[in-house]
């Protein structure tokens, strides 16, 4: 049972601006933690895997709240923007439903209502539902300090777990997401012990676009909580680009995947088990966005 402690003396200060914010961090961002929804900080706090001297609010941030969508722009999801709000946009589901897909499964009603986009990722948990959304879309975060922003690709942006590239300095400020191509499709699903509210024991993402041959242009296979960081597969991916759909190459395409894993055991399951969990959802999400481009295997 982990054991929850009074969390220490820090101080809090809430930044009405990106400036005032970015100001704070390059004072003293070494000691400092960022707040957005605090679902995730607030309980290392308590179990004192973090310690922080001083807790910036970014909530109020205007530019952390932006959510919009284009054509041209794709869609721009801002770092203080919460699992629920963004649920509730429209063009979600329309246009990105395997990120709608992977946000339902966030925590309860309240945990959606309080959790980011930004500190899903940020929080580099090798679990995190949206990341695995996320890397199928090809999104990038753009990050912002006292001296300027820089854009990376989300899939350079998880380090370790716990640990992404944003610097002691840095802010995350948004994550983009380029428009889909036409004839594209990608689905989302994971294994946890309960139904609902747990941590994913194993979890996969897969998006395809077909050309005007019908066969895999491009193919994205995101695997989560088998390895130190949310990952591509990108053997598994190889197989199936330039192919025509098949069960069979489908399903040798999920154990290529199940070997990419680099599964640990633990309380929720086995090494083996997860590497078995990957093939299984890999098939599954691979013939469902194959069902959704209206190819029958």
């Amino acid at each position: 049972m982990t054991t929850i402690y009074s969390i220490k003396e820090f101080e809090y200060k809430t930044a009405a601006s990106l400036k005032e914010a970015l100001h704070l961090l390059e004072k003293d961002g070494t000691n400092a933690k960022i707040l957005a929804g605090g679902t995730d900080l607030v309980l290392q706090m308590k179990q004192r895997q973090v310690s922080p001297s001083l807790v910036v609010d970014i909530k109020k941030i205007p530019e952390l709240n932006r959510l919009s969508w284009s054509q041209k722009g794709g869609l721009r999801v801002g770092a203080a923007v919460s699992i629920s709000k963004l649920l509730s946009y429209e063009i979600l589901k329309e246009k990105f439903n395997i990120l709608a897909q992977a946000c339902a499964v966030i925590g309860s009603m309240q945990i959606k209502n309080r959790a980011t986009v930004g500190g899903n990722i940020c929080n580099a948990a090798p679990s995190a539902d949206a990341a695995l959304a996320l890397l199928c879309l090809d999104a990038s975060v753009v990050l912002a300090c006292s001296s300027g922003t820089r854009t990376i690709p989300l899939e350079e942006f998880f380090e370790s777990p716990g640990k992404t590239a944003i610097c002691n300095n840095e802010l995350l400020v948004e994550i983009d997401i380029p428009t889909l191509p036409a004839n594209s499709a990608g689905c989302y699903l994971r294994h946890t012990t309960r139904e609902e509210m747990d941590i994913t024991v194993a979890g996969v993402a897969s998006f395809l676009t077909l050309s005007p041959d019908k066969k895999f242009k491009e193919v994205r296979i995101a695997l989560g909580a088998v390895a130190p960081t949310p990952i591509r597969a990108y053997k598994a991916e190889a197989i199936l680009a330039g192919k025509s759909a098949s069960q069979k190459i489908i399903e040798t395409a999920a154990e290529t995947a199940a070997a990419e894993a680099r599964p640990i055991s633990d309380m929720r399951g086995s090494a083996d088990y997860r590497r078995e969990l990957v093939k299984v959802l890999t098939r599954r999400t691979l013939q469902k966005s194959c069902e959704e481009l209206g190819i029958k295997i």
